[in-house]
């Protein structure tokens, strides 16, 4: 079984190692349209927030993990990106790429030296790490890898009933999900995989694929109609069964998949933004 410790390096070298390359693989248009729709001027903005905060929490973690002080903040989250950015925007580009690349492995070795068990089990150096590296890299989502998906599906989505049944307001947490039963909410996500595993199968067999997208009002509706009757261990074991075709198929998709764009839009809409739109 995979440890914490191996996930957050695996993160930290293989998801991010290759955040720049995966992004400079679109063409320019469509590049800086996803770097504007996370309200970026450009690129580069992106990775000074990124590195900023690896930066600020590397020091806190190592001290949380050596069990020292260190200083405790309130973070004016929108003034600390602001300074971020402009902190680098005056930088040379190759020292900057390069700089983003050292702090990257300075945090790699720092996590790897890190041999005290409790520290891995202590909620802050969890939230911390959640937040710069983990949960980081799906909001920061600019070009989906393989290893995202299968990671979301495998350490994100496997433990998703499990991290329902641990709420305490259930009802809720449904109520603010627009769904009146659990069974229903499964439903959403079942219906949607399916349809996006429809679409990326009729791409892989015929480029010229083609594909009516759902008023999705009507289709949300139409699939909680479709699942709030059935018993929630139906639903379930059909969660569970669906979630495990996503990984097949994500596993054996070819390279040249992740770069077509179609394909790579439906697969992190299905499997990583839409665990964010829906996690307990």
């Amino acid at each position: 079984m995979l440890t914490y410790k191996q996930r957050t390096l695996n993160f930290i070298e293989i998801e991010w190692g290759t955040y720049i390359e995966r992004f400079n693989r679109w063409p320019v248009e469509v590049g800086i349209k996803r770097v504007n729709d996370q309200g970026y001027k450009q690129f580069r903005d992106i990775l000074a927030h990124v590195v900023a905060w690896w930066e600020e929490a590397m020091p806190i973690i190592m001290a949380l993990a050596e069990e020292r002080e260190y200083e405790r903040k309130k973070y004016d989250f929108d003034g600390f990106n602001a300074e971020a950015v402009a902190k680098y925007k005056d930088w040379d580009e190759t020292e900057f790429l390069a700089h983003f690349e050292k702090v990257r492995q300075n945090a790699a070795a720092d996590i790897k030296s890190i041999d005290n068990e409790a520290a891995w089990e202590n909620r802050r150096v969890q939230n911390w790490i959640n937040g710069i590296f983990i949960d980081h890299a799906r909001e920061h989502l600019v070009a989906l890898s393989r290893f995202l998906a299968l990671d979301t599906l495998e350490n994100e989505w496997a433990v998703y009933i499990e991290s329902f049944e641990k709420i305490e307001d259930k009802d809720a947490f449904l109520k603010k999900q627009g769904v009146e039963s659990f069974q229903e909410l499964l439903g959403h996500m079942i219906g949607w995989w399916e349809d996006g595993e429809r679409i990326i199968t009729g791409i892989l067999k015929d480029p010229n694929f083609k594909w009516q997208d759902h008023d999705t009002d009507a289709f949300n509706a139409e699939l909680n109609l479709k699942y709030k009757n059935l018993s929630v261990e139906e639903v379930k074991k059909q969660f569970e069964s669906k979630r495990l075709d996503l990984l097949r198929l994500t596993n054996e998709l070819p390279e040249e998949a992740f770069t077509n764009e179609d394909i790579e839009r439906w697969l992190a809409a299905d499997v990583v933004q839409h665990l964010d739109e829906h996690k307990p």
